[in-house]
């Protein structure tokens, strides 16, 4: 199955590999290169040598994306893929703030030692909200993006 017979697998396809690129490159640059801390009050660990990681990562799934899916403006999903890492990041800082806020260690004890359920998806929700005004704005999926 192809996915230009199926827009919207497509279109629901690329922002999880987004995510999870943005959440693996995050996690990667944040563990190899250190630095200082991107929001200490919120989210002790991450680090802007992370958040930066995950940008390029967003950058390189946009591009690679663009590619497979036969589209010509590569470097426009690209900048979208950045700016979804900006949402994605931002969604992630948010759950840790209301964690944080009310007091709670994990959003749920169905995943042990990973934050929750909610802190595996966060990301991805904001993400999604994006993408979905995106196809509002623009009267379709990923390939009416560039």
């Amino acid at each position: 199955m192809h996915c230009a017979s199926h827009p919207g697998l497509e279109t629901l396809l690329w922002p999880q590999m987004l995510v999870w690129s943005v959440d693996a490159g995050a996690y990667l640059a944040g563990r190899s290169i250190g630095g200082p801390r991107l929001a200490p009050a919120i989210s002790p660990k991450k680090t802007w040598a992370g958040f930066a990681g995950g940008l390029l990562a967003a950058a390189l799934v946009g591009a690679f994306g663009a590619r497979w899916l036969g589209l010509q403006g590569w470097w426009l999903l690209a900048a979208i893929g950045v700016a979804l890492a900006v949402v994605e990041q931002a969604g992630d800082l948010a759950e840790s703030a209301f964690k944080r806020r009310f007091g709670v260690k994990d959003s749920s004890n169905l995943i042990p030692g990973h934050g929750g359920v909610l802190d595996r998806v966060d990301g991805l929700l904001a993400v999604l909200v994006a993408v979905a005004g995106l196809m509002i704005v623009t009267k379709g999926g990923v390939r009416t993006w560039q």
